[in-house]
């Protein structure tokens, strides 16, 4: 196993944290040396300095793609925290919608991972305005950085064992067998998320409109405090007033530089 020193983790953990916001502190050299020794065989680096350097080259960035996919756990489920799920359907949506004059509802999944999430969202939407649903632009934009966890998304499978958590209704109506142990998302879900890649370090946001509600949970505890409070500020000035945001459970927003109102535990909203 090639072993990584303190000066290559300073520039590998520099160039993450400059282009994807991720702050790897000291204690993450373990667990960058573990998941990057293949990467580093198969590119034939014989240290981690001839990685780095490997990185910078590639103009394809297709290194830096895999370094992404590598570090990031990716990790989600069907109904995570389902409170925010509850709280959108009963009391977000009949809001916006009272509210909404060209029936055009813009939802964001900012860190959409693996697609459950995203699809969560597109279900609720579907249930919640039902024969209405025709009339509204309902389409949710769900994006991320790593290209790995978006094909999968794109694809709509999951395993039985996946989507058992979810309404007897959801599972009848909304999935599909695909084979024994895997279901797929009908076309009337899927075709209802559209998948992009995306960098929320990017410094502009391509966006024409704002948002109505953006979702991104369980990002932020992975940046610092300066590139956080950053991102808040651009998410504030991409909603709509009266918009909602919704982060991880285990996050919050310091009361002292956001402009964001509380509305309840990781629940914020532009006022």
């Amino acid at each position: 196993m090639v072993v990584i020193t303190e000066k290559e983790f300073k520039q590998l953990s520099q160039y993450i944290k400059s282009n994807y916001g991720i702050h790897l502190s000291r204690e993450k050299m373990t667990l960058v040396t573990g998941r990057l020794n293949n990467v580093l065989q198969q590119a034939e680096c014989h240290n981690f300095t001839d990685y780095y350097n490997h990185i910078v080259a590639d103009k394809s960035g297709g290194a830096a793609i895999t370094l992404v996919d590598k570090i990031t756990t990716n990790h989600t489920f069907f109904m995570r925290e389902a409170d925010h799920f509850y709280y959108f359907r009963d009391k977000v949506l009949p809001f916006i919608v009272k509210n909404i004059k060209d029936k055009d509802l813009r939802i964001w999944c900012a860190a959409s991972s693996s697609g459950e999430e995203s699809y969560t969202l597109a279900m609720i939407l579907d249930e919640f305005f039902g024969e209405e649903k025709m009339w509204w632009d309902t389409k949710v934009l769900a994006t991320d950085i790593s290209e790995r966890v978006l094909d999968i998304a794109k694809k709509g499978i999951y395993s039985n064992e996946r989507i058992a958590p979810l309404p007897l209704y959801w599972r009848t109506h909304y999935f599909k067998q695909h084979d024994r142990e895997n279901a797929v998302l009908v076309d009337k879900i899927k075709n209802e998320v559209i998948y992009r890649k995306f960098n929320l370090m990017d410094t502009v946001f391509p966006f024409k409109k704002k948002f109505h509600t953006i979702f991104c949970r369980n990002v932020m505890i992975y940046f610092d405090n300066e590139t956080r409070t950053k991102l808040v500020n651009r998410f504030y000035d991409h909603l709509e007033d009266g918009g909602y945001l919704f982060i991880g459970h285990s996050e919050s927003l310091n009361k002292e530089t956001t402009k964001f109102k509380y509305v309840m535990p990781s629940v914020y909203r532009k006022v």
